[in-house]
């Protein structure tokens, strides 16, 4: 469910801007992308958090779970400056240097100008989901998200089409919009905690100084995660920029593709989140020789959840992407893209619960190479579908396959035959 009104926000930035235009539609691809690349630093802190804390909560250690809240919100906090700044000052020439297309640079730049302010309240809003998450309190989450996709949506349709008397803003609307969404969520959060959560039991917001012994051992864990997490998305973000030199009608097929995959990957994301908390808990439990029998079921759970997605996507492609566009050429080109998307999803599935089970075990060092592994020979099969050989866009987006295959080969084969039940942390 949380992941479900994330998605109402990228869904709804995608279909309202795929009503203003195409360039729009595709900008908002390579500046919401570089957006996730950058915000995914913060995010595999978080997910270093999330792994300490779910594996002090399996060991009931509930004290030593406010520690790590508390000082990474403080950490959350002084690494969303740092970025803040960083982007603010280099987006322009970045992207300069690499967007082929004067429009699609242009509109771009405009929105991650006004995007990069959400990181103050995403970077808060992810440390509190580690945190709840890892004791396995999610329902808050539920609300939380739920009140970020209403927000948002309201701000959407009101400032990128110009309603109640203000002027239409386009994509600077989405991005505004947003920001506000993102930052309601994050008044909710705390009012939520404040109110609702024992602070004492877990020695919540209870802060004298900074813990640096702390700090350095979550850092310990989720620093392989940080960098795995901005390689990974930053590589698609190479993606992006590999087809928007194929041309703006490319590019403009691929966003509505990336959003109408979120969503199809949900089922399998929510238990990808929840498999890799569960996996801490058991460790923590000392019940290491579960982990393969619960691994195994989570994946046959996954594949009976996404069957009945992939065969609705290919029975009604153009149902699908009508959400996002009207126009008729558009839709067309886009019916292929979607149907080999379609079956991907389960590869994914697949993949991403292997390969969170991989990090879930506490050796995030072996994660962060399988990633860099993989991640090359996805580079070069979507550069050569692209640069060398200007293959069909659907024969570019085969590179899914390519990616989430490799991944459950090589996490499949180090949970059957590593190490990983003698890690410590």
């Amino acid at each position: 469910m949380t992941l479900l009104a994330q998605n109402v926000i990228n869904v709804t930035d995608t279909a309202f801007l795929g009503r203003v235009g195409e360039v729009e539609l595709g900008a908002s691809a390579i500046g919401g992308v570089f957006f996730i690349a950058i915000f995914m630093v913060c995010f595999g802190f978080s997910m270093g958090s999330q792994i300490l804390i779910g594996r002090r909560n399996g060991e009931k250690n509930y004290l030593e779970i406010g520690k790590i809240f508390n000082n990474g919100i403080l950490f959350s906090f002084l690494l969303a400056v740092i970025i803040f700044i960083f982007s603010q000052s280099l987006i322009s020439p970045i992207l300069g240097a690499i967007v082929k297309s004067e429009n699609i640079y242009t509109a771009s730049v405009e929105y991650l100008s006004w995007r990069s302010f959400g990181f103050f309240f995403l970077f808060a809003n992810v440390m509190f989901r580690a945190l709840f998450v890892g004791i396995t309190q999610t329902k808050v989450l539920s609300v939380s998200a739920l009140i970020t996709a209403v927000v948002n949506i309201f701000f959407d349709y009101v400032l990128i089409f110009g309603k109640f008397g203000l002027p239409a803003m386009g994509i600077k609307g989405a991005a505004i919009a947003s920001v506000i969404a993102e930052g309601a969520t994050t008044i909710y959060l705390i009012l939520y905690t404040l109110n609702k959560v024992n602070r004492q039991k877990y020695g919540l917001f209870s802060f004298r100084k900074i813990d640096f012994e702390i700090i350095k051992k979550t850092l310990d864990i989720s620093v392989y995660i940080m960098f795995q997490y901005f390689i990974s998305v930053s590589t698609w973000f190479l993606f992006f920029i590999f087809i928007e030199r194929t041309g703006e009608r490319p590019l403009a097929v691929s966003n509505i593709v990336r959003s109408l995959y979120a969503i199809l990957i949900i089922p399998a994301s929510a238990l990808g989140t929840t498999t890799s908390t569960m996996i801490s808990n058991l460790i923590g439990e000392d019940r290491s020789a579960e982990v393969l029998r619960f691994l195994k079921k989570v994946i046959t759970i996954n594949a009976v959840i996404s069957i009945p997605f992939v065969l609705f996507t290919l029975a009604f492609p153009e149902l699908c992407i009508n959400i996002y566009t009207t126009d008729v050429d558009l839709i067309a080109a886009t019916v292929p893209v979607v149907r080999v998307v379609s079956f991907s999803i389960l590869v994914f599935g697949t993949g991403l619960l292997l390969f969170n089970s991989v990090s879930a075990t506490g050796n995030t060092r072996i994660a962060f190479i399988f990633e860099l592994v993989v991640l090359f020979f996805y580079i070069l099969y979507t550069y050569l579908t692209t640069i060398i050989l200007n293959s069909p866009i659907e024969i570019v987006w085969i590179a899914e396959y390519v990616y989430w295959g490799l991944i459950a080969a090589v996490s499949f084969v180090y949970l059957k035959y590593g190490n990983w039940r003698k890690i410590k942390i």
